[in-house]
């Protein structure tokens, strides 16, 4: 659509066309060049009555005082970033020990040689989007392995899973509110080496063992004993 702009300056011998053949302009645009205009009126009007000054000259020095606004707000996602690692042992409130059977992890007490078979955890720290004096993200894997636990929803209620993660790089950072978010739970101290742990993506759900020995921890719906462990570091 073309539109069509006549400029007056004081004494110019005849009215300059000014023709843009764009889309109608904005309230912006109209905005911008009104100021241009008006930078211009002082600096250009002596060149405006020059023999040979025509409308390519008007436009281009149109477009060299055009003021343009430009906004450019910069989006900072929330995110976990992971700032350390360690190894570490976990026992439940028995006592009872972490060992891994198929795809889950199993609390049991073991007797003499089998102590072998308890699993070692690789324990991941991470800097929380909002900081907190309470608890401290973390992601639990099996020592020596790609196993990770994750919390997400097996039918209707949220499930503890060992989940195979081959590129370990994916969880440096983990986007706040992410499907990421189910291998991030809150460690919260509760005494000496004692913690619980819950889940990022599920806040009111905790890993859990159960009140029956040789049976897998698994999540509940609220804190109870059997969701305190003691953490014992490992070299």
């Amino acid at each position: 659509m073309e539109s069509k702009m006549m400029y007056h300056a004081g004494h110019l011998p005849s009215p300059v066309n000014l023709e843009i053949s764009h889309h109608p302009l904005s309230m912006r645009r109209v905005v911008n060049v009104v100021i241009a205009m008006e930078h211009m009126k002082n600096s250009v009007a002596q060149s405006l009555l020059s023999p040979g000054f025509g409308d390519e000259n008007l436009l281009s020095n149109l477009f060299e005082n055009m003021i343009e606004e430009r906004i450019v707000s910069e989006v900072v996602e929330p995110k976990f970033t992971r700032v350390g690692e360690h190894y570490c042992s976990v026992t439940d409130n028995q006592k009872r020990v972490l060992v891994q059977e198929s795809l889950k992890l199993h609390a049991v007490i073991l007797q003499g040689g089998s102590v072998r078979r308890q699993v070692q955890l690789n324990l991941s720290t991470y800097r929380p989007p909002v900081p907190s004096a309470e608890e401290r993200p973390v992601a639990l894997g099996i020592r020596d392995t790609d196993y990770y636990l994750s919390c997400h929803k097996e039918g209707t209620e949220p499930s503890l899973h060992l989940e195979t993660v081959a590129d370990k790089g994916v969880l440096q950072n983990i986007i706040s509110g992410s499907e990421m978010t189910r291998f991030i739970f809150y460690k919260h101290d509760t005494g000496l080496n004692l913690s619980s742990l819950r889940s990022a993506r599920f806040p009111e759900w905790y890993i859990s063992t159960a009140e029956m020995d040789h049976q897998p921890i698994q999540m509940r719906a609220q804190a109870t004993s059997y969701s305190t462990f003691s953490f014992q570091s490992q070299n």
